[in-house]
């Protein structure tokens, strides 16, 4: 079983799943019956039935699947043990790792991945997200939802073939609580400010009528950039049908670019779930894993990049 625990003083918490040490680190292998030196892909077109059952699809040509989603074979989080944490002893506060961990495979076709992607296609996956987040997001216990993709090894991936990563989660992360409270403290929304403001920085990127990029000023991460709908709204589901257009052209550029990098990366998505009181501002978080954090990093909680913001704006843009 999943374990969810607090550090002793700290709002910081860890997911024990000493189950997810079996994870493949490549291809799943075929069952024992076929050759032991046969691999192959579990998320290709055809081989359905060497993942765990199928919650759902998006039809494409002839009736074929073009994205599927199904439960993670080897969960982060399962829907057992005790939902709401407790405290023992003063300093041991714990709960089970409680929710649902799902896969969402982005396309039948194994080479593709998702920067090849046309803008269309990914505002059909923004779609699948939104299904997914509200209907996990009903369920008791839960109280958020995280939608991630990791792509390349350097940035957690243990499959090559492209898809998503959907957890829900029995608490609301503390990065996420931190970033509430902290737009808390101002009369308005920042984030509408800083998008205006940052529309005309040198760390601007990309624009359309509805969604705006820009790398932020305090970058973490070498070429990190950042996605934001104009319109104030606090999660994806709020999108208008052209809203949602907007963020997937601009998503599109931003992955187009990641390619010309060939970088490993991450996205979140960061949004305020309806349940949470607070003011927040929808946004993706793109995080390319081109250096590696160390000692000073793990020791200071500040981080050292080598690329500034302004620069990695310029290669957005194509200037350099």
């Amino acid at each position: 079983m999943t374990e969810l625990r607090k550090d002793y003083i700290l709002d910081r918490w860890v997911i024990l799943a000493p189950s997810r040490k079996k994870r493949p680190r490549d291809f799943i292998r075929q069952p024992a019956a076929v050759s032991a030196s046969t691999n192959v892909c579990a998320f290709c077109r055809g081989n359905e039935k060497l993942t765990p059952p199928e919650i759902g699809q998006v039809s494409g040509e002839n009736g074929n699947w073009s994205m599927r989603w199904f439960p993670n074979l080897f969960p982060a989080v399962e829907e057992s043990g005790q939902k709401e944490p407790s405290t023992d002893n003063t300093f041991y506060t714990f709960a089970a790792a409680y929710g649902s961990h799902e896969v969402i495979v982005e396309t039948p076709i194994h080479e593709r991945q998702l920067w090849d992607f046309t803008s269309s296609e990914l505002e059909q996956l923004l779609r699948v997200y939104v299904r997914r987040i509200e209907e996990l997001g009903k369920r008791a216990g839960i109280k958020y939802v995280a939608v991630f993709k990791n792509h390349g090894s350097e940035a957690g991936t243990s499959l090559v073939h492209s898809h998503t990563q959907v957890a829900s989660i029995n608490i609301l992360p503390p990065l996420i609580a931190a970033e509430a409270a902290a737009i808390k403290k101002y009369p308005h929304c920042p984030y509408c400010s800083i998008i205006n403001s940052e529309k005309g920085s040198y760390r601007r990127c990309f624009e359309n009528s509805h969604a705006v990029a820009f790398t932020p000023y305090a970058s973490r991460f070498n070429f990190e950039i950042w996605i934001f709908p104009k319109r104030h709204f606090r999660q994806l589901a709020d999108a208008a049908a052209d809203e949602l257009h907007g963020i997937s052209e601009i998503l599109a550029s931003v992955l187009h670019k990641q390619k010309e990098l060939n970088a490993p990366y991450n996205y979140v998505l960061h949004y305020l779930p309806a349940a949470e009181e607070g003011n927040f501002h929808f946004h993706i978080e793109v995080q390319p894993r081109l250096s590696v954090w160390a000692g000073f990093e793990f020791n200071t909680d500040i981080i050292i990049n080598s690329v500034t913001p302004e620069d990695a704006a310029r290669f957005y843009r194509g200037e350099e």
